[in-house]
């Protein structure tokens, strides 16, 4: 049952609890049926939303006390020709019906073309098949950026499954980014694989990404210590940059809601034997009152480059690329007091690439990253600066793909706060292997890594992970992982700091099964299992951190996929246990339960869009926030041979929710752009 608000019947054993769900992963009075088609049946209470495919429905419940708004109706929606896909739920007749009319009923058959292969490289730090990973991927590509009008990094996450947001309110804000269950400082983001995550306090900066200069995202889900080192526990998100193979040139112009603007202009040239571009992106908005006890409006703005250029040498190409955002971020603090803080985020990194005989490869990425906030009203700042070696060789054998490098980083990280402060070095060095194996049916991949630390000791994790394909329609995935995350430099030095922390570490388990029901249609189930110790928590006897946490984490994930020639279908719903496991409490700021629904419909020089979260409620500091549907319209029209209108209505059902205790997340808005391609 997605809980959509609190309900005063916290035990479904309860005789006057009449939660039924007749799909449910509930762990306590839970019942569960597969329905042979999506009709309606005895039981089935009006609340209840009913997701079919090929036969098969998946029937969600909603609790009494959830309310939509008045004049609702029931809509069906059928489309993939003989393989229908229906759901039925409460439907505002003065906006989803608009919106699904462009569809319903549709039947449409097949298209003649399979889809096209996706190349991906973060799963294995090489280039493989998306259908090849042993490990759930997720790939949001430039299409999917450009029709999101997503404003930065977070905003395109959102409406990913097994992806949890905790933000402080409006555009720039703190943002946390949580992957199935785990702590937010436990995914690890690079930026064309160039790690980002700061050595001080909290996660990377998400929210000061802007969406403009990528090109496609990878979101990796589960361990990944044994490729990457620290932080990769939940998760690796590695932002895929744009660059170009061909001369082109875009510009464009953005206005909305609470007076925000934008501009982009991103151009580049080609050739066989190199290339060379730019993107810049500006925004800058008023704001809204992100707070709900207070009626001050707090702004953003944010200017970003991206820089790269490229040339093929006899020995190989080199390359050279430099990402930076900065502004300034207005909020209030802990007593409601206007203030702002300039931020600056920036890496540089020089690439060689090689080919080394017709079998082998080898990679060597340098690079140089600075996260910086400065406070504007008190000499208080956060810095971090990192210089990383990363180099990795590869030889491809006939069943084999072996890698195996070495990464060294030497990081500094310096803060001030209410007058007191540290300024530390952390030197990082480590050796990895492993190996790809492709049996045919069989894929197997097998990695290890050595981690020696300057604030720990050493570290060794790995992966085993197993991909089998019973036939050309099933195909399962098996993996067992440990990852961990290094005590960062306000853990140790910064307020109620303990120098000789441990790491924490984490042990993952992985299952899944995917059905392809036909080239464009698949079905697939995820089940995984993460129990992390040693997690670092405030400890009131001392008054310091110390490792004293455990957490264990149980979820599960189906979700059904249709990639077609002229739209696009994505459901999947979660439900997961995300709990201290000493004391049986939930995690903060994750949700249980999540259902998640993208569709895209091309007509013509039309497309349209709608983006749908039903999240379920989250606890928060002394506070229960209560479950929210947000649902996001976009559209897109070409205006002749080079001209394209962008617009998206932002929450459309108006729905007020908070990711963070008393801050306000954004209500019903309205942006569009203009834009100019040529190529």
């Amino acid at each position: 049952m997605i809980e959509l608000n609190r309900s005063p019947c916290r035990d479904p054993r309860q005789s006057h609890c009449e939660q039924e769900s007749i799909f449910s992963t509930s762990r306590e009075g839970a019942t569960a049926r597969n329905a042979t088609d999506s009709a309606r049946q005895p039981g089935d209470r009006p609340g209840d939303y009913v997701i079919g495919a090929a036969g098969v429905s998946l029937i969600v419940s909603l609790p009494d006390q959830f309310k939509f708004p008045p004049g609702l109706s029931h809509t069906q929606f059928y489309a993939c020709g003989r393989y229908a896909l229906e759901i039925e739920m409460p439907v505002n007749k003065s906006v989803f019906a608009f919106i699904f009319s462009i569809c319903v009923p549709m039947t449409v058959v097949a298209d003649d073309v399979a889809p096209k292969d996706v190349i991906i490289v973060t799963a294995t730090r090489n280039e493989i098949s998306i259908e090849d990973a042993t490990i759930p991927v997720t790939v949001i590509d430039r299409e999917q950026i450009e029709m999101s009008l997503a404003t930065d990094l977070s905003e395109l996450l959102r409406f990913e499954a097994g992806i949890d947001i905790g933000r402080n309110g409006g555009p720039g804000q703190a943002t946390s980014i949580f992957i199935r269950g785990t702590e937010s400082n436990h995914t690890l983001l690079l930026i064309d694989g160039v790690r980002v995550n700061p050595g001080t306090i909290g996660g990377a900066a998400f929210q000061h990404i802007a969406p403009e200069i990528i090109e496609r995202v990878e979101i990796v889900k589960g361990a990944r210590s044994a490729l990457y080192g620290t932080e990769a526990i939940g998760g690796v998100i590695n932002v895929i940059t744009r660059q170009t193979d061909q001369p082109s040139f875009d510009v464009s112009l953005g206005y909305g809601s609470f007076n925000s603007r934008s501009g982009t202009m991103s151009g580049g040239v080609a050739s066989e034997k190199g290339s060379v571009g730019a993107s810049v992106n500006w925004q800058d908005t008023d704001g809204y009152e992100i707070r709900t006890d207070s009626d001050i409006t707090r702004g953003y703005d944010n200017l970003t480059a991206n820089l790269y250029a490229k040339r093929a040498f006899s020995f190989g190409e080199l390359g050279v690329r430099h990402w930076q955002t900065g502004g300034t971020v207005e909020y209030l603090d802990f007593f409601l007091t206007p203030v702002d803080q300039d931020f600056t985020n920036r890496s540089t990194a020089l690439e060689l690439l090689n080919d080394i005989g017709q079998r082998s490869n080898s990679k060597l990425i340098l690079s140089y990253m600075i996260d910086d906030i400065q406070q504007n009203q008190s000499p208080d700042f956060v810095k971090s600066k990192r210089l990383a070696l990363d180099w990795q060789y590869t030889v491809n054998l006939e069943l084999h793909g072996l890698t195996g490098g070495i990464y060294l980083a030497d990081e500094n990280a310096s803060a001030i706060s209410f007058g007191s402060g540290f300024d530390e070095d952390t030197a990082t060095k480590a050796v990895f292997l492993h190996d790809s194996i492709d049996l045919g049916r069989h894929r197997g991949f097998l990695a290890a890594r050595y981690t020696d630390h300057e604030t720990f000791g050493s570290k060794v994790t790995w992966n085993a992970e197993y991909g089998f394909d019973l036939n050309d329609r099933w195909s399962f995935n098996a993996g067992l992982g440990t990852a961990f995350r290094a005590p960062d430099a306000s853990d140790r030095f910064g307020f109620g700091g303990t120098p000789d922390l441990e790491a924490e570490s984490a042990d993952e388990i992985q299952l899944g099964a995917k059905f392809q029901i036909a080239d464009h249609h698949s079905v697939r189930l995820e089940l995984y299992s993460n129990d992390i110790e040693n997690l670092i928590e405030f400890d009131f006897t001392d008054f310091t951190l110390q490792n004293i946490g455990k957490a264990e984490i149980r979820g599960a994930e189906v979700s059904y996929d249709y990639q077609g020639e002229s739209f696009v279908f994505r459901a999947s719903y979660l439900r997961q246990s995300a709990r201290n496991a000493d004391t049986d409490e939930r995690l903060l700021r994750r949700a249980d339960e999540s259902l998640t629904v993208n569709y895209t419909q091309t007509i013509g020089k039309y497309r349209v869009g709608i983006s749908v979260l039903a999240s379920g409620d989250r606890e928060d500091f002394a506070a229960t926030l209560p479950g929210y549907v947000l649902a996001n319209l976009t559209g897109q029209v070409r205006i002749g041979g080079n001209m394209q209108l962008n617009a998206r209505i932002e929450n459309i059902l108006d729905t007020e929710y908070e990711t963070a205790s008393q801050f306000r997340m954004q209500e019903r808005s309205v942006f569009i752009e203009i834009k100019y391609h040529w190529q």
